[in-house]
């Protein structure tokens, strides 16, 4: 039977929407556009930005870990997870400004301070960020299909704020700077870091984590613990790693093919502009679940993914259908980006089951911050490494080789990404069908 607090005010869930409205406001901003930043705007080259993307990345995701053992170890009246919307709301924003202003520095100084404005704003900061976004979700709710409702919710506030700062980023900034595109970034970010603020204050004011299914302070060795034969956990850490190559490479690098292949930088900003379409399917996510099931509709997500990328790749240069193919990979990328954010919630429960121990923090924070640090720092850095194999060298007319390969990573690599983790998630079906039997087990524990 469920209990009243099972069932979620919707107030609070358009509250959990404006969390990932803020993040992604910011972060697709970085994901999508710092390469380009670094390499036209910087002047840093390709490889060298790459390496730094890769490094912070991989510095980033250690992070991850640490902050969920933070999280964990959090208790205040407002409770573990929702404080850090108000403690870090403007000290994202602030990294996130710097990240995107290019001093006057030559050599190893614009190397360094590429290198550590990028790991405050997209690293420490934003899993800071991240992780109690996704920690959060079990304390709001025990019920599985309110969970879902609420990262429906999530995602759809995440489109929202990946349209605004994908369609109005680069226009903002050509207005903005007035062919100065340093100034530009720097005006346009501030706009952004005041709306994200806003709404990470929103969220702090609105929502509120249940007494009786928050979890307890627990030392880090215990967090540890909590992974110990948590299969279904290590099934989405391992999947959900390599899905985001996929997604770093195709934000990131769709402002050079529209630069470089289709002659237009500021169709970049069509590209990005179009992902807020990926709210249709991430609306119909509780009605695919209910009719599939989550490890299903995954599976699902990719393969129209997969669909659109190939498509894409055949229609030339037919601007319509590019767009259409386009389109379909954002109906995919929408579906399959969802599902492990809300299954996280699941093996956090799996993790109590099998060892007595709830890491929300922890376990969470690996599965979403982790996952999202490692996977876009090897996207961001695999595709640069082609792109310089490949002879690829900014502001200049590029060659044959280059082309083909700015179009690899931009088609064809995220394909490739998303038959591995299609494949990985085959392994998921067998936990799922586990989950009545571990919450009706755990439901009697609790009531024990």
């Amino acid at each position: 039977m469920k209990n009243k607090s099972d069932k979620l005010p919707f107030l609070e869930k358009v509250s959990y929407s404006f969390t990932d409205m803020a993040g992604n406001l910011l972060y697709v901003t970085i994901s999508s556009y710092i390469l380009y930043f670094y390499t036209d705007v910087f002047k840093i080259s390709v490889a060298g930005a790459g390496l730094i993307l890769l490094i912070a990345r991989v510095v980033d995701a250690i992070s991850a870990p640490v902050w969920g053992s933070i999280v964990d170890h959090t208790h205040t009246r407002w409770g573990q997870s929702r404080p850090y919307f108000l403690w870090l709301a403007i000290p994202f924003a602030i990294a996130t400004f710097l990240a995107f202003t290019a001093p006057n520095l030559s050599g190893d100084a614009k190397l360094w301070y590429a290198g550590i404005t990028y790991i405050l704003a997209a690293g420490v900061i934003y899993t800071g960020i991240q992780t109690p976004i996704t920690s959060i979700l079990p304390s709001l709710t025990a019920d599985t299909d309110e969970r879902i409702s609420a990262n429906t919710f999530r995602m759809a506030g995440g489109n929202i704020g990946a349209f605004i700062t994908s369609t109005f980023c680069l226009p903002l900034v050509a207005f903005l700077g007035q062919g100065n595109d340093k100034h530009g970034f720097m005006l346009t970010l501030g706009i952004f870091g005041t709306l994200a603020v806003i709404l990470l204050f929103l969220a702090f004011r609105n929502l509120r984590e249940r007494k009786d299914v928050e979890v307890k302070s627990i030392p880090f060795k215990d967090s540890l613990k909590a992974t110990v034969g948590n299969k279904p956990w290590f099934i989405l850490v391992i999947s959900f790693v390599i899905y985001w190559i996929a997604q770093a490479d195709r934000n990131g690098i769709s402002v050079y093919y529209a630069k470089y292949n289709l002659g237009n930088e500021q169709l970049t900003s069509v590209f990005n502009g179009l992902q807020v379409l990926g709210i249709i399917a991430t609306i119909s996510i509780p009605f695919v679940v209910k009719v599939t099931n989550k490890t299903m509709t995954m599976l699902i997500g990719l393969a129209i993914g997969a669909f659109g990328q190939a498509m894409m790749a055949f229609a030339g240069s037919n601007f319509a259908l590019v767009i259409v193919a386009w389109v379909i990979g954002i109906f995919g990328a929408a579906l399959a980006c969802a599902m492990p954010f809300a299954m996280l919630a699941d093996t956090v429960d799996f993790g109590e089951w099998k060892t007595g121990i709830r890491a929300s923090g922890f376990l969470t924070a690996v599965g979403s911050a982790f996952c999202i640090q490692l996977g876009s720092g090897f996207g961001s850095f695999i595709p640069s490494k082609i792109m310089a194999a490949a002879g690829f060298v900014a502001n200049q007319k590029q060659t044959a080789e280059s082309l083909a390969s700015i179009k690899f990573c931009f088609i064809w690599l995220p394909i490739i990404v998303y038959i591995i983790s299609g494949i990985i998630m085959l392994f998921y079906f067998k936990y799922e069908k586990m989950e009545p039997q571990i919450k009706k087990e755990l439901q009697n524990r609790h009531i024990s």
